[in-house]
């Protein structure tokens, strides 16, 4: 099944063309097909899932015959399917919803990590940690046990074969102000070992505290890259901020956040190594833990 989120995207741009293309505002094609203005327009920013009747309404007032509403018609078709998260609403909170939908059917996926570990590799000891860290912030918007649960799904999928390529570029900073309890990053790390040693297609680099970070400025922020595997759908880049995820498709955009990641990459440390300082700081951590106790 192709991301439903991609494909609304796509059906997105399609509605805006053959609405511009006949010279139509928001508001005339609104009162064409009888829906408010305010639908149209979340249909064309892809907000919502499309209904496959109200889209046969309006291939059929815009006179769309032939393979175009055929090609159309698919294309909504698979905008409106529901994926596995779809089951938890939005108790598994929005961004994670995003990133499993994007995830499902990706080619490739490319993160920076600068303030979190990647969520697709957490271990259930360290996701829970984290919501308490969430629940002191007084900051959930999302149910902890169905985001353990929902978390879990997402590594089962992205581990699955035939799953995308992952690589993360990991800050070394998360490892140490993340204030979750010592054996709790140890078991965290050793999670992350665990995965990438047994899954090819699965690599974590270490950006060090000493690193520098050639050829410009410093990254702003954590960000997301995904490709897909069909032509018509374009490389996303997704940027994190506090409140919100930033949706970036057009391709000057998302090739200044590939030319950022391929800077990162070049200077973090390899696969090889990366893995060999996981393991260092794990057991670190162990013997420290163990030594207090």
């Amino acid at each position: 099944m192709p991301s439903p989120y991609v494909r609304r995207r796509r059906l997105a741009v399609e509605i805006r063309k053959l609405r511009e293309s006949r010279g139509l505002t928001t508001d005339d094609l609104a009162r064409l097909v009888f829906h408010s203005r305010t639908k149209i327009t979340r249909l064309e920013n892809a907000q919502i899932r499309p209904d496959l009747a109200e889209i046969m309404n309006m291939l059929d007032a815009l006179e769309i015959t032939g393979s175009q509403y055929d090609r159309l018609l698919q294309l909504a078709r698979e905008a409106a399917q529901k994926g596995w998260w779809d089951r938890y609403g939005m108790s598994m909170g929005p961004r994670q919803k995003l990133a499993a939908d994007l995830e499902y059917n990706a080619a490739s996926v490319r993160t920076y990590d600068q303030t979190a570990m990647p969520g697709a590799l957490q271990c259930r000891p360290f996701i829970e940690a984290l919501i308490k860290l969430d629940e002191s912030q007084r900051s959930l918007n999302y149910q902890p046990e169905r985001l353990t649960e929902a978390r879990v799904n997402r590594q089962r999928e992205l581990l699955r074969q035939g799953g995308p390529t992952y690589e993360t570029i990991l800050d070394e900073c998360v490892i140490h102000r993340l204030t979750v309890p010592p054996q709790t990053m140890a078991a965290q790390l050793e999670h992350m070992v665990r995965v990438v040693s047994e899954q090819e297609r699965i690599t974590v680099r270490v950006l060090l505290h000493s690193a520098g970070i050639p050829g410009g400025l410093l990254p702003k922020s954590s960000f997301y890259l995904y490709t897909f595997p069909e032509p018509g759908d374009p490389p996303m880049a997704i940027v994190d901020t506090v409140t919100t995820d930033v949706i970036l498709n057009q391709r000057a955009e998302v090739m200044r956040y590939i030319g950022m990641y391929d800077r990162l990459r070049e200077a973090a440390l390899s696969r090889e190594a990366s893995i060999a300082f996981l393991e260092r700081v794990a057991k670190r951590l162990t013997d420290e833990t163990g030594s207090r106790t």
